[in-house]
């Protein structure tokens, strides 16, 4: 089990109490801003320090997984070590980066730290203040416009959908049973 830093939890614990403040939006909101659920896009960090043929088989690889995610790796270890971690299908790069440099830096042998070394994200991405994992956008096409609910966990990336009499409550449970660690689950889509 990863334990993240206590200045990690205390930035994410921060980034769900601001997006509940907001509230959540409507289907019909959030819907022009997702992506194709099954394209994903790399961004290969130059920090990582990788050789040209390593950033294009992270790219291939990277293309193949789900979105949003991080691959972190231990620069004195390179690429094709036990430390290098990819963190997948979270809602939103930062949350993806938080669990892979975590990960990762448990996994270490060296003394440098981890770095990133891509980004993972759907394919034409741009910033629009929201996002959902693949899993959750691929759910979303089911998602009912008049009695909906979708909870995220921005920690885990689970979610849960429910529609009808109570959705609200039972997307929040429905989240929060996909992963013994989504205890931060929160309403992002409810109407």
């Amino acid at each position: 089990m990863t334990r993240l830093p206590l200045c990690l939890l205390t930035l994410g614990a921060s980034l769900i109490a601001a997006s509940a403040h907001a509230g959540p939006m409507t289907g019909q909101a959030a819907k022009p801003l997702l992506f194709a659920a099954q394209l994903a896009e790399v961004e290969i960090m130059p920090e990582a320090g990788l050789a040209a043929d390593q950033a294009q088989t992270l790219m291939l690889v990277g293309e193949s997984q789900p979105y949003y995610g991080a691959v972190a790796l231990a620069p004195d270890e390179g690429l094709m070590s036990d430390a290098t971690v990819a963190a997948t299908n979270f809602h939103d790069t930062a949350a993806a980066t938080i669990a892979a440099l975590a990960d990762c830096n448990a996994k270490r042998k060296t003394a440098s730290d981890c770095v990133i070394a891509a980004y993972i994200r759907p394919k034409g991405w741009k910033d629009a203040g929201f996002g959902l994992s693949a899993a959750a956008t691929t759910s979303f096409a089911d998602y009912d416009m008049k009695t909906g609910a979708l909870a995220i966990s921005v920690a885990t990336g689970a979610y849960g959908m429910a529609e009808g009499q109570g959705a609200a409550e039972k997307a929040l449970a429905n989240c929060a049973a996909k992963n013994e660690k989504a205890v931060d689950c929160a309403l992002a889509i409810e109407n």
